[in-house]
């Protein structure tokens, strides 16, 4: 396998094309207290996502849109959604927005080079443009499901921004297999942990008129 398919790949083992989950996302301080989200996100192709707050109650209802590199904020105390950037968070914590919204990798990089590891490959891609969050990831990838188990995610200077770890292997039926949970740390913040644990996620098929501003405050209402 060259660069290019061992990326395509790996998108489509981490989610189908279009699909629905619902997740936890866990921000821990270096005191050990920790604010947890439960988010349920839908997707479709490679540049629609929208996802609405479940939990904490002071959080509820709150959604966001990406449509390639735009996003907005929906709070419902506020009439017009608010825009935000990707390297902002919805959430706080070590996760920023293009990762608690993430697009197909393949949509926002292209593959430079890929080199053997032992039992792993070594993935590295450059960003198509300068409005994604990451200048270069370094993947590795597992060569025998073809999945993430880390990637560095870095500046165009070659700084470490985070390092994202892919763990526990997780069968979500129909024989789609990924990991279920998700860690960060950062240099940058040190002694701080974000974790997405993954609950759910099968593909399901949405209309293009579900990933617009208008349609945003009623997201929670395609729950099945």
């Amino acid at each position: 396998m060259d660069a290019g398919e061992v990326l395509l790949a790996v998108d489509r083992n981490l989610a189908p094309v279009s699909y629905e989950s619902y997740r936890k996302l866990i921000n821990i301080e270096p005191d050990g207290s920790k604010r947890e989200y439960v988010l349920y996100t839908i997707k479709k192709g490679q540049d629609m996502v929208a996802s609405v707050f479940l939990e904490p109650s002071s959080d509820k209802g709150r959604g966001t849109l990406r449509l390639g590199d735009n996003m907005w904020l929906h709070i419902p105390s506020v009439a017009k959604p608010v825009r935000i950037t990707s390297l902002q968070s919805v959430t706080g914590g070590i996760f920023n927005n293009a990762d608690i919204m993430r697009l197909d990798y393949s949509a926002e990089y292209t593959p430079e080079s890929l080199e053997e590891s032992g039992d792993a490959y070594l993935l590295r891609l450059k960003a198509k443009t300068n409005e994604v969050a990451y200048d270069r990831l370094e993947m590795l990838v597992a060569k025998d499901r073809l999945v993430p188990t880390e990637i560095k995610c870095l500046a165009a200077s070659g700084m470490l921004i985070k390092t994202l770890h892919f763990k526990k292997m997780t069968d979500f039926g129909d024989g789609f297999v990924r990991p279920a949970i998700v860690e960060t740390d950062s240099p940058l913040h040190k002694g701080y942990l974000s974790v997405m644990i993954f609950a759910r996620m099968k593909a399901r098929d949405f209309s293009d008129e579900v990933f617009t501003l208008n349609y945003l405050p009623r997201i929670e209402t395609l729950r099945q």
